[in-house]
């Protein structure tokens, strides 16, 4: 039997098979790594169920929010559905993405360290007593940045209660990323709509208003005084976080990731960086796992050096 010319359907078959394969391969191929991980992690608390779940669930809705757009500059009916029919793959396809998987990431992780908080400590998720006092604040500058915190960090919680991300919540260069990501998921199908549809979202995007920026300029307005939102029972998570942040020059990213059981040294370095003495540094981290052993070498540690050394981690590219 001769061989099917590569115009027959019988040839397109076998093509199609063989891309069939070749995707499959390469989902294979990612199997030992991810078991080699699995295996040789035997906490899973920075990639349990939860947490993998609230990331896709941003994801998702950060594309369903990309797609509505889209179907409203073409103006086209049914807007929900067309946006719930192609957010999937457009989800998936954002998840490749480690600017927006590692921030997306970081937040869940900073949600689910807020609700264990709450649990074991009673400390509120949106109003703190840092905050309370902010707001009372005889600087009505302070006051009302304090105010315009709170209610961010109020809708932060709905979101993440609700596993979602809003666009304008993005940090600018993650939202650049992911309309590029868009751009390159629609290909050589671009329309007049997406290019409308994306001019409207950058023209209605503004970081400033966003959530982090608005906790980091409270943080930066307070000065000296700013470190007492290290205080976690005081700051609270949020506060607390932004602070670490700020006042180390680490990224958010890497200050929450501080804080899960396995990084007590890089979370003591950052407290005693950002001004804390040994005993505040013990003090918070045993407040933070209680089953902690805080380094010993963080007491005669300059606050500077602990800033160099999480420089030089920050260099070589872990965070």
């Amino acid at each position: 039997m001769p061989m099917p010319d590569a115009s027959t359907p019988v040839a397109a078959d076998h093509e199609s098979l063989r891309d069939a394969l070749v995707r499959g391969n390469a989902t294979l191929a990612r199997i030992g790594p991810i078991l080699a991980h699995l295996m040789a992690t035997p906490d899973h608390s920075l990639f349990s169920d939860e947490i993998i779940a609230r990331i896709r669930g941003m994801c998702h809705h950060l594309a369903w929010q990309v797609l509505r757009a889209q179907a409203e500059a073409a103006g086209q009916a049914g807007r929900e559905a067309f946006a719930e029919r192609h957010g999937a793959a457009l989800a998936e396809h954002m998840l490749a993405t480690p600017g927006l998987l590692a921030h997306s990431h970081a937040l869940a992780l900073e949600w689910q360290l807020t609700e264990r908080l709450e649990t074991q400590y009673g400390i509120d998720p949106v109003l703190s007593p840092l905050v309370q006092e902010l707001i009372a604040s005889e600087d009505s500058g302070l006051a009302s940045s304090a105010m315009a915190s709170l209610t961010a960090q109020a809708r932060f919680a709905q979101a993440q209660r609700r596993m979602e991300l809003p666009l304008a919540e993005l940090p600018g260069d993650i939202f650049h990323d992911l309309l590029m990501n868009w751009r390159a998921y629609s290909g050589q199908l671009r329309s007049d709509a997406m290019i409308r549809a994306e001019a409207k979202l950058r023209n209605a995007f503004d970081e400033g208003a966003g959530r982090i920026a608005l906790m980091s300029r409270v943080i930066a307005s307070m000065g000296g005084e700013g470190r007492r939102a290290l205080d976690i029972d005081h700051g609270g998570a949020a506060f607390y976080l932004t602070a670490l942040a700020t006042r180390t020059g680490q990224s958010r990213v890497a200050a929450v990731l501080s804080t899960n059981h396995e990084q007590t040294a890089r979370l003591a370095l950052g407290l005693r960086g950002a001004g804390l003495d040994s005993a505040e540094v013990e003090r918070q981290v045993l407040r933070i796992d209680p089953k902690a052993v805080p380094p010993r070498e963080i007491a005669e540690m300059p606050p500077e050096a602990a800033r160099q050394i999480l420089s030089e981690s920050a260099s070589a590219g872990v965070v």
